[in-house]
């Protein structure tokens, strides 16, 4: 963050100084809510939670580890600035710290899905052009994206700070208006309009209304970059005084891919096309929705000054900077797992799915495939039928064996696929995660490609945990095959 004193600190989120003997002492370090992380010279934001309260840990956050003081709604015994709400105080600091940014461009997206891959993707390629005569690149870690981790991400930023790239969740109607109101973004990304969270906004109009804040919120002279082959993402271009850039297929897309083709384990590999000229892409990303998401990086990068041989080579050497998305690993026995397990919603079921079919091949030479799918949450009215089409959509597929996990949205999956294949034993439904392990021990064997893949909630991410805790399954003697 950017030095400040406490007094400034306590001016920037209204607050008052309580038990402070020096407000001109100075907080160099950064702002963290987790007292593990305090590093001296931190303020310690003391938030209450369902099961931790950060005031019990105040104490030792500044006689302990350093923090100069702590943000907090009372009195703690040590050097603090009180107010009547932290998370308000926090967005109140962070938007007063980024007014400061003038050399900053700060960019914000939100989508329904992929936001986090594609923020990866973003940061990966703006700071290839950071170096020793450029400005680093601060981005939200993982999909650490609500009211708490938005401000505490613009916070990291420095008076050096070249690009702060920000991810944009949305609980609700005027949540996304909100937090552009923080830090006041100049590109703005909206990636695509899906079913995700349709319990919450009602239908994907809803969705479409409140992911568009974004562009709204842009000032005149920023950049909304708009995924051009989504109707409802291309329609927002009318709610905004930004210039508008499309990426996509469409015959308008700034920023195209050309010649699109796949490996055994869908990685893409495309030619780059932009105003600035093309480049040869190799993805080391799994799935052909990367091929999307790269665009919209591409796109924002484009706009952000890179050149095209700069995009295509960091966009070539980019990784997944958070866990459990489309994470293949490959066991000595030759068993696939892909763990895709940190969430899930209707849209990237399908892409994960289509990912799962296409590693596992056709013919003579292709691999048993295992879709170990939990349950999708949040979907509202229409979280049956979403399932349902889910596990009709595995047998489509030719998936060999769907395991579904959970209780009555997971049984309607488990069902979708019975009546869709009428595949008896070639579907399951187990109650849990450690079911679906003892399952998957007993029957999976060499070469098999095993995906896992749920809401957050879930947790499924132990099935693929214990599948790569194991060389090999109890049962792997037997030959691998559909």
């Amino acid at each position: 963050m950017i030095p400040l004193t406490l007094a400034e600190v306590a001016e920037a989120t209204g607050g008052t100084l309580v038990d402070v003997p020096d407000a001109q002492a100075r907080v160099t370090g950064p702002v963290v809510h987790d007292s593990r992380q305090v590093t001296p010279g931190a303020l310690f934001v003391a938030v209450a939670g369902e099961r931790v309260d950060g005031h019990d840990f105040a104490e030792r956050a500044v006689t302990g580890s350093g923090a100069v003081a702590v943000l907090a709604t009372r009195p703690v015994g040590v050097p603090a600035v009180v107010v009547d709400d932290v998370l308000a105080a926090m967005a109140s600091l962070a938007h007063a710290v980024t007014a400061r940014l003038t050399d900053t461009t700060v960019v914000a997206l939100t989508g329904s899905t992929g936001k986090t891959s594609t923020k990866d993707l973003i940061a990966q390629v703006l700071m290839s052009r950071s170096g020793p005569a450029k400005g680093s690149t601060v981005y939200t870690e993982g999909s650490f994206n609500n009211e708490i981790g938005f401000p505490l991400t613009a916070l990291k930023a420095e008076q050096h700070t070249e690009f702060l790239v920000l991810e944009m969740g949305a609980r609700g109607k005027g949540h996304i208006a909100e937090l552009c109101s923080i830090t006041r973004p100049k590109v703005g990304l909206v990636i695509n309009v899906g079913t995700a969270h349709l319990g919450e906004f009602g239908s994907r109009e809803g969705i479409a209304e409140a992911k568009g804040e974004l562009v709204e919120s842009l000032p005149a002279d920023g950049v909304a970059v708009l995924n051009g082959d989504d109707p409802m993402v291309r329609a927002m271009a009318a709610r905004t005084a930004a210039r508008v850039v499309f990426y996509g297929q469409a015959s308008d897309a700034t920023v195209r891919a050309e010649d699109v083709r796949f490996d055994g384990l869908q990685r893409a590999s495309f030619t780059l096309s932009t105003p600035s000229g093309s480049a040869p892409v190799a993805l080391k990303l799994y799935g052909e929705h990367h091929v999307t998401n790269a665009l919209a990086a591409a796109a924002v990068a484009t706009v952000c000054g890179l050149g095209v041989e700069t995009i295509a080579a960091a966009l070539s050497e980019a990784g997944s900077l958070s866990k459990w998305r489309m994470e293949l690993t490959e066991r000595p026995d030759g068993v696939t797992v892909i763990n895709d397990a940190y969430n899930a919603n209707p849209d990237s079921m399908r892409a994960a799915l289509r990912a799962l079919a296409a590693i596992g091949g056709r013919g003579p030479d292709a691999r048993r495939t295992w879709a170990v799918l939990g349950e999708m949450r949040e979907l509202g009215e229409d979280s049956l039928t979403e399932h349902d089409a889910v596990g009709r959509l595995a047998v489509r597929l030719n998936i060999a064996t769907l395991v579904a996990v959970g209780g009555r949205e997971a049984a309607c999956m488990e069902l979708g696929a019975r009546n869709e294949g009428s595949w008896g034993e070639e579907s399951v439904l187990v109650p849990d995660a450690d079911s679906a392990i003892e399952l998957l021990r007993e029957q999976v064997r060499p070469g098999d490609v095993v995906l896992v893949k749920a809401s957050r909630s879930v947790g499924l991410e132990k099935v693929a945990a214990a599948l790569l805790a194991h060389d090999a399954p109890s049962g792997a003697a037997g030959e691998a095959g559909r």
